[in-house]
């Protein structure tokens, strides 16, 4: 099975023009913790996070309303291909250190998110979402 076939595709995005604020009510309107910065083309750009609003925003005492998403957004990015193999998906999971997983077709445009909970969620993939958030528990643990 392929990340294409149980992909969120209607996942929220936000583009990196739009402020910090906005990006941070809409984490709080669909109660999600990442939003995929996505520019007018349909190109990955990063991921904004609620961590990197409080950190590299308002901890840096910056406004939210004046800053644009693109000033914080993460921009080293973990994404697999919509093609890519679930199994595949949560190894990168597992390595990555990573809860969830843009996924992009071959041009880089955005696609949708995956995410353990996908992985947990889809019969007979239970066993690859349950080892993936494993090894990112127990590397927390080391640090």
């Amino acid at each position: 099975m392929t990340c294409q076939e149980i992909i969120n595709t209607a996942a929220v995005t936000v583009s990196p023009e739009e402020s910090v604020l906005f990006a941070a009510r809409l984490l709080s309107r669909y109660n999600i913790g990442a939003l995929p910065v996505v520019s007018a083309s349909g190109k990955l750009k990063g991921i904004i996070t609620d961590r990197d609003i409080a950190l590299r925003c308002v901890a840096a005492g910056s406004d939210p309303a004046e800053t644009p998403v693109s000033h914080v957004m993460s921009r080293r990015l973990v994404t697999v291909g919509s093609q890519c193999d679930l199994k595949e998906a949560s190894h990168v999971m597992a390595e990555r250190q990573v809860r969830r997983v843009a996924v992009t077709d071959e041009d880089n445009s955005f696609v949708g998110m995956l995410s353990l909970g996908d992985l947990a969620k889809t019969g007979g993939y239970e066993m690859e979402a349950a080892a993936a958030l494993k090894e990112i528990s127990s590397n927390l643990r080391r640090l």
